[in-house]
C-alpha cells in the first residue's frame, strides 16, 4: 500500500524509467514483506529546477525518493529497504550516495482505500508490523 514518489534529475528512455520504478518496487516488497498494492510514481525534473548536493560526482544521477506508508515497520525492515533500495539502482548505474530516501509513516486511519474504508477497518492479507 505504500505510495513512492521517485524524483531524478535526468532524462532517462521509457525501459530505463520502467526499471528504476520495478527496482524500488521490489525493494519495497522484499524489505516490507509482500506489499502488492504499492503505487509508484516517477517524476523527472530539468536539472536546474531540482538542486542537489554540491558534492555529487554525477549529479545528473542524484535521486530522491519518498515513501509513504502506515507506519509499523521495524528498524530492520527500513535499513534493508534502505540496502535493496540503493544496491537495486546501483545495478542500473546510479550510485549508492547518490540515493536520498525518506519514509513518512502515517496511522491506518489516515489511509482512504479500497472503496473508501479507513485502513484500520481492512484485511490487508500481509503484516504491517515486520
Amino acid at each position: 500500500m505504500p505510495k513512492v514518489l521517485i524524483e531524478v534529475r535526468k532524462k532517462y528512455s521509457a525501459e530505463q524509467e520502467i526499471a528504476l520504478m520495478e527496482a524500488v518496487h521490489f525493494a519495497i516488497q522484499e524489505a516490507f514483506k509482500k506489499p502488492d498494492d504499492i503505487n509508484v510514481i516517477l517524476v523527472v525534473h530539468e536539472p536546474h529546477r531540482f538542486a542537489c548536493p554540491p558534492t555529487k560526482t554525477h549529479p545528473e544521477l542524484y535521486t530522491y525518493i519518498s515513501i509513504d506508508c502506515i507506519a509499523g515497520r521495524s528498524l530492520d525492515a527500513k535499513r534493508n529497504l534502505y540496502r535493496n533500495i540503493v544496491d537495486n539502482l546501483a545495478a542500473l548505474g546510479i550510485p549508492k550516495d547518490h540515493v536520498k530516501i525518506l519514509i513518512r509513516e502515517n496511522r491506518k486511519e489516515d489511509w482512504g482505500i479500497r472503496g473508501g474504508q479507513a485502513a484500520c477497518d481492512v484485511d490487508f492479507g500481509y503484516k504491517i508490523e515486520v
